[in-house]
C-alpha cells in the first residue's frame, strides 16, 4: 500500500481512486481546521487528495435544497485542507468540477483553465467556484493541484455513472458536452502526481459527447433498449453544458483519448460488470 497518499472522502471518485492508487482513505467529517489537522497527524501523508464534495442526492439541483451542507463540503473544506497542507508541507490535490463556466456554442471554443466566465446561476456551481478561486491563487506559490472533471462516465455500474442515469431516464438531450471517462481520469491523476504538476488542469477526454451517440452504442449491445431524443429547450432546467480544453493536460506528455473512441470499450466492460 502507498502510505504516502491519503484520500479524503469515500464517495464515487474517492473509492475509485483509492482502489487504483492502493492508498489509504478516510471518510471522516471535516468541520474545522482541527479536524483536518487530526487526520494529518494520524496518517502523516505526503499527498492529500480531496474527494470530499456534495453533488446532490439525485443530481446537482438538490444542492439548492441543502445549501449549507454544500457550502461546507464544496467551498470551506477545500480551503481548510489547503491550509493544513501548506502548514505541513503536503502536496494538495483537489478534485473539482468543470461545471462552473458559461459556454457559447456559437463560438465553439473549448474553455481553457484560465477562463473566468463563471456560471453562478446554479448553487452547486457557485459553491465550487468559491473554493477554486482561493485555491488557484494559492497554487501560484504552493504545491496545489486542482483537477476539473465533468460528467463522469464509468465502465461499471454505479448510480453516479452517467451511463446508468441515461439508461434509467431513456429521454436524452442532444447537446455536446465534455465527459470524464473515469479509467482515463485515474491514469491522468497518476501522471500529474508523477510529474508534480501544480495549478489547474481540465481532466476530461478530448472532444465532446452527445448522449444519443452513447445510447446508440449501448443499444447495439442491448438490442431491445429504446430511447428518445428530446430538445434541450423543453427541459426548463438551469445547467452548464460546455466543452473544456485538454491542451494543457496534453502538454504535460499525457495522451488524452477522444471520448467517442472509448464508448465501445466502456459499454462492453459495463455490461460485464
Amino acid at each position: 500500500m502507498n502510505k504516502g497518499i491519503l484520500i479524503l472522502g469515500k464517495g464515487f471518485i474517492g473509492e475509485r481512486l483509492q482502489k487504483e492508487l492502493d492508498c489509504r482513505i478516510d471518510g471522516s467529517m471535516i468541520n474545522c481546521f482541527s479536524d483536518a489537522e487530526k487526520l494529518v497527524k494520524k496518517y502523516n501523508p505526503k499527498i492529500i487528495i480531496n474527494c470530499i464534495g456534495i453533488t446532490g442526492r439525485r443530481n446537482v439541483d438538490d444542492c439548492e435544497l441543502e445549501k449549507d451542507a454544500a457550502l461546507l463540503a464544496n467551498s470551506f473544506v477545500p480551503v481548510i485542507l489547503a491550509e493544513v497542507c501548506l502548514r505541513n508541507n503536503i502536496k494538495f490535490v483537489h478534485i473539482s468540477s468543470g461545471c462552473i463556466f458559461n459556454y457559447d456554442y456559437k463560438k465553439n471554443k473549448p474553455v481553457k483553465e484560465n477562463s473566468q466566465d463563471y456560471f453562478f446561476r446554479l448553487f452547486y456551481s457557485r459553491s465550487k467556484i468559491y473554493s477554486e478561486r482561493a485555491l488557484e491563487v494559492l497554487a501560484r506559490d504552493y504545491n496545489i493541484l486542482i483537477t476539473r472533471i465533468r460528467i463522469p462516465l464509468l465502465n461499471a455500474q454505479h448510480p453516479k455513472n452517467v451511463l446508468d442515469k441515461l439508461i434509467k431516464y431513456k429521454n436524452v438531450i442532444d447537446v455536446a458536452n465534455s465527459v470524464t471517462y473515469i479509467p482515463d481520469f485515474i491514469r491522468a491523476i497518476k501522471h500529474l502526481i508523477k510529474v508534480d504538476a501544480r495549478g489547474v488542469y481540465n481532466l476530461v477526454n478530448k472532444g465532446a459527447l452527445r448522449y444519443p451517440e452513447l445510447m446508440k452504442v449501448y443499444q447495439k449491445h442491448v438490442p431491445g433498449f429504446k430511447f428518445k431524443v428530446i430538445a434541450l429547450k423543453n427541459l426548463g432546467l438551469i445547467r452548464t453544458n460546455l466543452i473544456l480544453s485538454t491542451n494543457k493536460l496534453e502538454k504535460t506528455g499525457f495522451k488524452v483519448r477522444n471520448i467517442n473512441s472509448v464508448l465501445e470499450e466502456c459499454v462492453k466492460d459495463y455490461l460485464k460488470s
